[in-house]
């Protein structure tokens, strides 16, 4: 393969088996490729080490072609695919990306805010509901001197007019608890994240709606904050294992909480599916290989990861308008073993 510094937009259209101008389509507006196409023209990306001559663009634009990923916890295994997405695109659009983890707390650094003012990135991907810069940073930027991007959560009333990239959530949670509902079960509790997190008041309302569309009651305590973590997750089970209404299903509003439940409710000599269903949120790399695998939601994480860089690129380039409004992915129930059918 060639070295970095000699790879071009031509290796890389000869490695994929495809014309230059598909694979500028694919780095500026991969919606309308193939998905087969794309992949393929990622992996020549990748082989090649093909990199736009990202000095040149900078004396050409006046950009630094660095860009800030904002997200919770670098930890967390479905942020980590999401970033994997992000590096990919980034490397395709001759961008650096620099990471800050938030801890699920605000940013007042004042270091950050000077970034921001000083032009030293070219824009922002946020993966969060709620601005961990705060309103004022905020609405610095609404001129646009700092794109920002909005990728896997549900936009905040104050980031509406920013573009974004995500799954209904809604309409996920409701199809997660229909799936128990179908399979007999009526007790069926929700194990969240923070009260002040969009995400989870989606995924909660949709949860509420598809019960009381099956005119099942939800009982005091059967909504529960698990902290997004494996641990608040076992103190939630807990609590609704010693519920004078034990549920026999729960889901959870991500993974990571479901496998703190699963390994709960085994620690309790109860078991999964037998005794109590479990349904979890994202299919991330560990849901396919708890015991038992689990059942849950799936977003493409490494897609909407490229597809939030690919906007922010356009957006620096002022080639797209935030009020092209939020760009919907599909999401996919993956059946596994952790839900069995209850029998009454």
């Amino acid at each position: 393969m060639n070295n970095v510094r000699d790879a071009s937009i031509k290796d890389v259209a000869r490695l994929a088996g495809v014309s230059i101008a598909t694979v500028s389509r694919c780095m500026n507006f991969p919606e309308k490729v193939s998905e087969k196409t794309r992949l393929k023209v990622q992996a020549a990306i990748y082989n090649t080490g093909y990199s736009p001559n990202t000095l040149a663009q900078s004396f050409r634009r006046g950009h630094t072609n660095i860009i800030m990923v904002v997200l919770p916890s670098v930890g967390d295994p479905f942020f980590s695919a999401v970033m994997r997405g992000i590096r990919v695109a980034a490397r395709a659009k001759g961008y650096s990306v620099i990471f800050e983890d938030t801890q699920f707390n605000k940013m007042t650094d004042d270091d950050l805010g000077t970034m921001l003012v000083s032009n030293q990135i070219d824009g922002i991907i946020l993966l969060a509901s709620i601005s961990p810069f705060g309103n004022e940073i905020l609405s610095s930027n609404s001129k646009r001197s700092v794109p920002v991007v909005i990728g896997c959560e549900t936009v905040s009333p104050e980031l509406a007019d920013f573009p974004s990239v995500h799954i209904d959530n809604i309409s996920a949670a409701k199809e997660a608890t229909n799936y128990l509902i179908s399979q007999g079960h009526e007790r069926i509790a929700m194990i969240c994240g923070q009260a002040s997190s969009l995400l989870t008041k989606d995924r909660e309302y949709g949860y509420r709606v598809a019960m009381k569309k099956a005119k099942l009651p939800i009982e005091d305590g059967w909504i529960i904050d698990g902290d997004l973590t494996i641990l608040g997750a076992r103190t939630a089970t807990r609590n609704l294992m010693n519920h004078v209404y034990r549920p026999t299903a729960i889901f959870c509003a991500n993974d990571e909480m479901a496998i703190g439940c699963i390994h709960e409710i085994k620690a309790a000599g109860l078991q999964v599916p037998g005794d109590i269903s479990i349904v979890g949120f994202d299919d991330i790399r560990y849901a396919e290989v708890t015991a038992p695998p689990l059942t849950t939601i799936s977003q493409p994480a490494e897609e909407i990861g490229e597809r939030v860089m690919y906007r922010l690129s356009r957006c620096i380039d002022a080639e797209d308008d935030a009020t092209l409004g939020p760009e919907i992915v599909p999401h996919k129930l993956v059946i596994r073993q952790s839900v069995a059918k209850r029998v009454s």
